[in-house]
């Protein structure tokens, strides 16, 4: 957007306003797939065949609400539906649920929130690529509807490093939420950068994944975790840079888009190595305070 008026306090402004229409459109496109999901899954049942423990899972009476179309249910069995792994079919189980697990994901699951490391396999458990054109594609779109959501609002429900790894196991392919995320630009998606990075930083350093997958071999996670260092290392740093990181987290960026031998003599790979050593290492523990003396009793000497 041109700006006739060089005052930076109007630039400002002029920038805080297409954020804030950023925002408000991406809003608008992930209540829009919200709507679509309601449309595309409405009627849809668990098989009448399906079946479950009744001594682990839950009762007859709620396995029986997964056959009867479009019923709200209780957030708990909502949660048990489409976490479950022994579904004889879990598609079939994903679609009953969908358009209000959909709406709960994009609130951040309530009380199940510590849950959402598991969502991407439910997805992909359900092979949900192999739907119908109509039902995959309305998947699809509410997947990059939320992320790019996510990318341009302050304060997410699902922050950015937990919904990246979610789409990426859902989808099985990173590349596609990277090009999303290198094409917004501006202060919030640079925030979210700064903030996945420096949560990740020491994981991408030691050469690990910076999140557990149970859908892929290890050969398949290395293979992630390169591609997502050598993106971290070419779109990091002046991205970084205009967040107004820390000079710790702006020397780690560089020290990542070095080749191992290099990093591994380098002045600042040291200060990382102690960090990390400092991290892994309990903290002293605490001198053991000798029990007050009941009533009537004197401490014992020495």
């Amino acid at each position: 957007m041109s700006v006739t008026d060089p005052d930076a306090t109007d630039t400002e402004a002029t920038d805080a306003e297409a954020v804030d229409f950023d925002a408000d459109a991406a809003r608008a496109r992930l209540d829009r797939a919200l709507d679509r999901l309601a449309v595309t899954f409405r009627g849809m049942t668990a098989r009448p065949d399906e079946v479950q423990c009744d001594c682990h899972w839950g009762s007859a009476e709620e396995l029986a609400l997964l056959k009867v179309p479009d019923t709200e249910l209780d957030p708990d069995l909502l949660h048990r539906a489409w976490s479950a792994p022994d579904w004889r079919d879990h598609g079939a189980v994903l679609r009953r649920v969908l358009p209000q697990f959909a709406r709960e994901l994009t609130a951040g699951l309530g009380a199940h929130a510590y849950a959402i490391d598991h969502v991407g396999i439910s997805f992909e458990r359900g092979d949900w690529q192999r739907w119908p054109a109509e039902q995959s594609a309305a998947v699809r779109e509410f997947l990059h509807a939320w992320w790019a959501h996510t990318l341009r609002a302050p304060d997410p429900a699902v922050p950015a490093h937990d919904l990246l790894p979610l789409c990426t196991e859902a989808s099985g392919a990173l590349r596609p939420w990277l090009a999303v995320w290198e094409a917004t630009e501006g202060p919030v998606a640079d925030r979210h950068l700064a903030e996945t990075f420096d949560t990740w930083t020491t994981e991408l350093l030691v050469g690990y994944l910076p999140w557990f997958s149970m859908s892929t071999t290890a050969e398949e996670d290395e293979a992630v975790h390169d591609e997502l260092t050598s993106w971290f290392a070419r779109r990091a740093p002046a991205r970084l840079r205009a967040h107004g990181a820390s000079a710790e987290l702006l020397e780690d960026a560089r020290l990542l888009g070095l080749p191992g031998p290099v990093r591994g003599a380098d002045p600042h790979w040291q200060v990382v190595r102690r960090r990390i050593q400092a991290a892994a290492t309990p903290p002293p523990a605490a001198p053991a305070v000798p029990p007050a003396p009941g009533p009537g009793r004197t401490a014992a000497p020495g």
